[in-house]
């Protein structure tokens, strides 16, 4: 167990490595390392920076980047000196900006790029802003260069127990963070989370997943998301090492370069990886690999215990498909965890026949973030696991999970009046979402705000309905409509990648994608997929009505969250024109 009562106490295990590998980052050569104690004498030369410019215990510093040492240099730094750190998004608009660095405070802002200092310019006046700080190099107006702010870095690297002193003066109670909230309803919300919030979940989240030192992992989830900061921070806790990339696109060469033995990902990543394995096989390849299922499901009680199975079909399963599909995240991986959205039991079940467990949990940023997780211990797939020890949690009479314990974050920053909202009477932290509790197994069947009421009455969670559309590669997503409609109907994105390819094959021809998506034979074929899952719905669920659209969602042009979920409210009002009509008389 890890045994932290601060985040500092997180960077404290990182100082203690001193010659030690901490990170790995990328330059024109491949990868580099970064020891613990060129770490340590950053985090210190930018602190030293920071309480010159005067900034003090409790003040709010905004960072905005793509996964590099430089975020965990700052967030160290800032959090050293008992200030609060704002993670804001890279995919944010100007504006978007404006409001969280005004809402909170911030009086300085780190940024990465050319990019994002512009947005920062186009946000225009922030009265409490005093500092423009960018990563990368380059002149830039009323800005500051990181790279000058640490040139006398290398000279602080040896322990100093004026600036240990201070890390461990930092108390539990102390505010670490300002997160807001994606705002898939509504306008976003800063979430305060204390040293002690994240401390107590790291001490708990971790237990029985078999963490070792020396682990790698690749970071590449953003870390203005509370999921993928949490298990960093515990990463470098337990000794692992992090190797931080920037970009998504390089993830798949990443994957065998590094060779990480935890691997961390959103869903729509191990969905991506099934649908290309599904699509590159075509004829005898396509027979040997439902062959090879057909050995693992038959398997699968006993890859659910992490047992190996030694009968010789499935043996030669692994030889001949599973061995490679390993290898597709480089070979190593011990520890597979999905987060951020549900993982759906079509996606779960077909990797745990291709021999793999994805231990799927669930959480919240209000919860810092971890409520419940599978682990090597308790494995039940279907479930986001059992509840960590320290939290407690029961189920409303509306279905709705409401948890308790000291992971639970402090309120919304400058807003009582949402805070007072999300708890009951008796203190409970009401999560919004619809669950149900059995055997110690936590499951969540949707979000309490999101349930679609017919017109007939009848109450529907579109999430699981849509995770069987998304079980095939050609659906990108699915968002249901229904309620207080008298039938559900669908829109659905679809993956065009794999739609044109389908297309070529099918004898489509079209110009653009607006086109793609308006062929009657591209209609009749998302229709006929939609039709298949009727055949596992109840009546009052199927749905009646298909509309494709010719747009991919994505989180850059607003349709889906950081962690890939869907902003229905956006989605709703963009294709209002289109879902009027699948209900005209």
């Amino acid at each position: 167990m890890l045994e932290l009562n601060t985040i500092n106490d997180v960077f404290a295990l990182i100082a203690a490595r001193g010659e030690g590998t901490a990170a790995k980052v990328q330059d024109g050569s491949g990868w580099k390392d970064i020891s613990a104690k060129t770490m340590y004498g950053r985090v210190r030369a930018l602190a030293q920076v920071l309480q010159g410019w005067g900034i003090q215990h409790g003040d709010r510093v905004a960072l905005i980047s793509e996964n590099r040492w430089e975020w965990a240099v700052v967030d160290f730094a800032v959090l050293s000196m008992g200030a609060v750190d704002v993670p804001l998004y890279q995919t944010l608009t100007p504006d978007q900006i404006a409001f969280m660095l005004k809402n909170s405070g911030a009086r300085a802002i780190f940024v990465s790029s050319k990019d994002q200092y512009e947005k920062i310019v186009a946000a225009g006046e922030i009265p409490s802003l005093e500092r423009v700080v960018v990563f990368d190099p380059g002149e830039f107006a009323g800005a500051e260069s990181l790279t000058k702010l640490l040139e006398g870095a290398p000279g602080l690297e040896e322990r100093d127990a004026a600036f240990d002193a201070m890390l461990a003066s930092v108390k539990p109670e102390d505010l670490a963070s300002i997160i807001y909230t994606s705002g898939t309803t509504g306008e976003p919300k800063g979430v305060m989370l204390t040293h002690g919030n994240m401390a107590a979940n790291m001490r708990h989240s971790t237990d029985n997943l078999d963490i070792r030192k020396g682990d790698l992992s690749i970071s590449f989830l953003p870390l203005s998301h509370v999921t993928a900061r949490h298990l960093d921070y515990a990463l470098y806790g337990l000794g692992g090492v992090l190797a931080y990339l920037p970009s998504f696109n390089g993830l798949p060469a990443a994957m065998q370069s590094i060779k990480p033995e935890v691997f961390l990902a959103v869903p729509r990543v191990y969905e991506k990886l099934r649908a290309a394995i599904e699509h590159k096989s075509h004829g005898f390849k396509k027979t040997i690999l439902n062959w090879a299922l057909g050995q693992g499901k038959a398997h699968r009680a006993e890859v659910m215990k992490g047992i190996m199975p030694t009968a010789l079909g499935y043996r030669l399963a692994d030889k001949l498909v599973f061995s490679k599909v390993r290898a597709a995240f480089g070979d190593r991986a011990r520890l597979y965890v999905a987060g951020g959205a549900p993982l759906g039991i079509d996606t779960t079940e077909w990797f745990l026949d291709m021999g793999i467990r994805i231990f799927e949990g669930y959480g919240m940023t209000e919860t810092s973030p971890v409520i419940s997780r599978n682990t090597f211990a308790a494995y039940r797939p279907g479930t986001v696991g059992q509840v960590i020890p320290n939290m407690e949690a029961r189920i409303a009479s509306d279905g709705e999970l409401e948890v308790k314990g000291p992971s639970v974050f402090i309120g919304y920053w400058n807003n009582e009046e949402a805070t007072k909202k999300e708890f009951t009477e008796d203190g409970w932290f009401k999560t919004g979402d619809i669950g149900k509790i059995e055997d110690g197994f936590l499951s969540i069947t949707d979000r309490k705000k999101e349930l679609l009421k017919t017109s007939g009455g009848k109450f529907i969670a579109p999430q699981p309905i849509e995770n069987k559309l998304k079980a095939n590669s050609i659906i990108g997503q699915a968002a249901l409509i229904g309620d207080m409609k008298k039938f559900v109907s669908v829109l659905i994105s679809p993956n065009f990648e794999m739609l044109e390819k389908w297309a070529k094959e099918n004898g489509v021809a079209a110009t653009d994608r607006a086109a793609l998506a308006r062929d009657v034979k591209v209609q009749k074929m998302y229709k006929e997929l939609v039709g298949k899952v009727n055949g596992s719905l109840a009546h009052f669920e199927s749905i009646k009505m298909v509309t494709v659209v010719p747009d991919e969602w994505s989180i850059e042009e607003g349709e889906l969250t950081p962690s890939m979920k869907l902003k229905r409210r956006v989605i709703y009002e963009k294709y209002k024109a289109q879902i009027d009509g699948m209900y005209k008389e």
